[in-house]
């Protein structure tokens, strides 16, 4: 429901400014909005005022910008409770966090270079474990030379053989080994004096050599090893130093700086709200929204803090002045899960209505006259029940189950109605056995009673619109909807004639009735009102699902049984029973929940929502941390 809102205006002495706004701030019920002008005249000192307060708000401003910049560079560490005071220690922190900067910059770099060539040496190091067992035993021969080439596979490998014969007049060895990933490898030995030919061959196939870091290109291949591996170990030893530089400043100033910069925020977010307070060289004012029931509760927190001095004052809410009040959205825990479903749509107006009480009532209702078997909406209740109790942490998926357990009710007590049990007549003992209406046979009648409910929830709609178009001083379009409402009743009466004797003078009643409001249609809404009278009937009719859904639902479930019978075989007509009994289950969700949303988004609130309303966002601490996490997991301090 929407909450009722208060316009307030607080005044105070201007020294208790920044006082008044952090008790409002730790209220957080008021949201602030800019005042339409400052009284009184400027004055010097006023003047003065104002460049000393922009001039504190940009110092802070700049102090937490290179606070955050520090803070990209520290590794995230477990969180340690500083007992400084921000407002002693900013002088400090102001005074070294440049140095301090520097400094983590330069490790932050050096750092990155090290994980770059780290990383660079690793890659190497899956063509190093193969080539090692390749190298054993011919090391020592310096007359060698070895040319390792990546290859697609080992076989083409021999597609090698007759090109280094003719190169090398035999005088070489090849042998292949598969890397860790997947890559094969082919290590070329052959005299050094051959080796420059066979290179320059292999670059005109395209056939690539292994690739090394440019310092180690020029040496022979078991030198480039042996430098490689001994350089990797001394840059993991280097990045380890690095690093531990790191989590030693982090441990030692981390608190600290978290500290300030948590300060830091509280105190430009009462800036920021300070410009929007009016002020004169004495005092200032604020204008604002509160729901009402906060009302009292703020005045007495105000009183007692400030004895008397600051004062709470309720303005009046003018006509042109009511689209513009913020909406907060408050419902009680039965009606809480369904705003589930009126988060779809955009927000309402404050003078419109909260979509999700009427959600509530007819979702369900449409649900359950859709889905209306016994069976299935056991076993949706029973799995509503786990879901919430699984999810009881997760509120949004905590009131999908909620919702989908209050609709499984409903449709178990249609399927009551209904006579149905997964598609089966329900014993001739159960409650209201003889009263059931077979949807199989009684497809006239269920088609009546949908058109006949979709008839009452459009009427429904109209009706609420009508004192929504008198707010808005909307006087013509309240009567066309009233008009609208009677033609309907009007027809409902003759269409209900048709199937029941009903009273001479009330048939004659509604035929003067109609003829007279038609011109009263035209008059209210004009040469495209019949098209209007039309979507309204063209509306009621869509209804018409309800009764359509539920003869599906309930033919697949006839079907399912009467193939189980089929088979011919007890367990294989289980089976496929069960299948396609969840089968219709799933749609049975699926569909009826799609559907019994359009009748409300389409049919129902086109008739009397009005959209675009402001959200009520109250000055308050915000409550994820103030400087989020850089990607990599860095930057928290």
């Amino acid at each position: 429901m929407i909450v009722r809102m208060a316009k307030v205006e607080i005044v105070g002495p201007k020294e208790a400014l920044l006082e008044v706004l952090g008790l409002v701030r730790e209220r957080g019920v008021f949201q602030v909005e800019p005042g339409e002008g400052r009284g009184g005249t400027a004055s010097a000192a006023h003047t003065a005022s104002e460049r000393n307060l922009l001039a504190e708000q940009l110092f802070y401003e700049e102090l937490r910008r290179k606070i955050d910049e520090l803070a990209l560079c520290l590794p995230t560490l477990e969180p340690r409770q500083s007992y400084l005071d921000p407002r002693r220690a900013l002088a400090a922190i102001a005074a070294l966090v440049e140095r301090h900067g520097a400094l983590c910059r330069e490790w932050c770099a050096r750092r990155d270079e090290l994980r770059r060539e780290r990383e660079e040496l690793h890659r190497q190091t899956v063509f190093l474990d193969a080539l090692a067992p390749l190298l054993e035993g011919v090391l020592a021969d310096s007359a060698l030379d070895f040319i390792g080439v990546t290859i697609k596979d080992p076989v083409a490998a021999a597609q090698l053989t007759a090109p280094l014969a003719r190169l090398t007049g035999g005088s070489y060895e090849v042998v292949t080994a598969g890397a860790a990933d997947g890559t094969a490898i082919a290590l070329i030995a052959l005299t050094r004096g051959d080796a420059e030919k066979v290179r320059h061959f292999l670059n005109a196939e395209g056939i690539p050599e292994l690739s090394f870091p440019v310092q180690y290109r020029d040496l022979p291949l078991p030198e480039k090893i042996g430098r490689m591996r001994r350089r990797l170990a001394e840059v993991a030893a280097g990045l380890e130093r690095v690093e531990g530089e790191l989590r030693r400043f982090a441990q030692r100033w981390a608190p600290a700086y978290r500290l300030v910069r948590e300060w830091l925020g509280d105190r430009l977010s009462l800036l920021t709200v300070t410009a929007a307070s009016e002020e004169t060289s004495m005092c200032f004012v604020m204008h604002g929204w509160i729901p009402l029931p906060e009302l009292p509760g703020l005045r007495a927190s105000l009183n007692a803090s400030f004895a008397g001095r600051v004062l709470l004052e309720e303005k009046l809410v003018l006509a042109e002045e009511l689209d513009r009040v913020p909406v907060a959205i408050r419902n009680p825990a039965y009606l809480r899960p369904f705003e589930l479903f009126s988060r779809l749509l955009p927000l309402p107006l404050y003078t419109s209505y909260d979509p999700t009480p009427f959600i509530a009532v007819f979702f369900p209702i449409f649900f359950g006259l859709m889905l209306g078997d016994l069976g299935y909406a056991l076993l949706l209740v029973a799995a509503a029940l786990i879901l919430r109790r699984r999810w009881a942490a997760r509120q949004r998926l905590r009131d999908a189950a909620t919702v989908l357990l209050v609709g499984s009710l409903y449709a178990a007590a249609c399927g009551l109605l209904y006579g149905e049990c997964f598609g089966l007549p329900l014993p001739a003992w159960l409650p209201l056995r003889e009263l059931a209406v077979d949807r199989r046979h009684a497809v006239l009648p269920m088609l009546i009673f949908s058109v006949s409910v979709g008839a009452a929830h459009v009427l429904l709609g109209l009706l609420l619109a009508i004192p929504g178009e008198l707010r808005h001083g909307r006087r013509r379009e309240a009567a066309f909807k009233l008009v609208n409402v009677l033609i309907l009743l009007g027809l409902g009466v003759l269409a209900l004639g048709r199937f029941v004797q009903l009273p001479g003078p009330l048939t004659a009643t509604a035929n003067v009735a109609l003829l007279a409001l038609i011109p009263a249609l035209l008059i209210t809404g004009g040469i495209l009102a019949p098209l209007e009278m039309l979507k309204n009937l063209g509306n009621a009719v869509s209804y018409a699902r309800i009764m359509a859904i539920g003869l599906a639902s309930v033919l697949v479930a006839e079907v399912a049984n009467r193939f189980a019978g089929l088979t011919g075989d007890l367990l294989t007509g289980i089976v496929a029973a069960g299948l396609l009994h969840l089968v219709n289950l799933l749609l049975g969700v699926f569909s009826p929940t799609v559907h019994a949303l359009r009748l409300h988004f389409v049919e129902f609130f086109g008739k009397f929502m009005d959209y675009g309303g402001r959200p009520f966002q109250p000055f308050r601490k915000p409550v994820e941390p103030l400087n989020p996490p850089s990607p990599g997991g860095r930057g928290r301090l």
